[in-house]
């Protein structure tokens, strides 16, 4: 796989093993590779939603914020992918996906398991996750939408149709699956999630 370079190394129980990340421009060249249609807008280091607000980009409210989970035996990691201005409720979240307690991943683990460091998450990232140990759950309401969101590096955003994205984590072997809302709940905090 030539798209590959970079080498991050792990301990095993044998030993040390390698394993290959994605960089921004790897990123970019697989999605071209891939056919997948997409706007690229290079700006500068953003680590929050109010920073890339702060930007005014066009496209702007399309742009995703991920949120990088783990439960609380740490043995199981998601993606939660939603618009920008969504709140999510960690206790509904958790009940929704059938998951344990959650909390935020350390970047650590961010970057053992995606190959991101922070400011950077990205559901690219799980191109990078080779073992799929990351669940990934994308808020629905971007179906049949275009979403924004980091090429691997947050000095980026690519623009993409999000059923594209979804689906072509899927083909990578990731486990993938949108988030719908409850009807009767807040739209800004109620889930369920639904295989698709």
């Amino acid at each position: 796989m030539t798209w590959l370079s970079e080498f991050l190394w792990q301990g095993t129980a044998g030993g040390l093993r390698q394993v290959l990340i994605m960089n921004k421009l790897q990123c970019l060249q697989f999605l071209q590779d891939h056919h997948v249609e997409m706007n690229v807008l290079e700006h500068p280091a953003v680590f929050n939603m109010d920073e890339m607000y702060a930007l005014h980009m066009p496209g702007g409210e399309q742009v995703a914020k991920n949120l990088f989970l783990r439960d609380d035996k740490k043995r199981n990691f998601y993606l939660v992918t939603v618009p920008g201005g969504r709140r999510v409720d960690m206790k509904q979240l958790r009940h929704s996906i059938g998951s344990r307690p959650l909390s935020f991943a350390p970047e650590s683990d961010l970057e053992r398991l995606l190959g991101l460091k922070e400011g950077s998450v990205t559901p690219l990232g799980l191109l990078n996750d080779r073992e799929h140990r990351v669940r990934f759950y994308l808020d629905a309401s971007f179906q049949n939408e275009w979403i924004g969101v980091h090429p691997m590096e947050n000095t980026a955003t690519v623009f993409l149709q999000a059923d594209a994205l979804f689906h072509l984590l899927q083909e990578c072997g990731c486990p993938a699956e949108w988030l719908y809302f409850l009807p009767g709940i807040s739209a800004e905090t109620g889930f369920y999630a639904s295989r698709a």
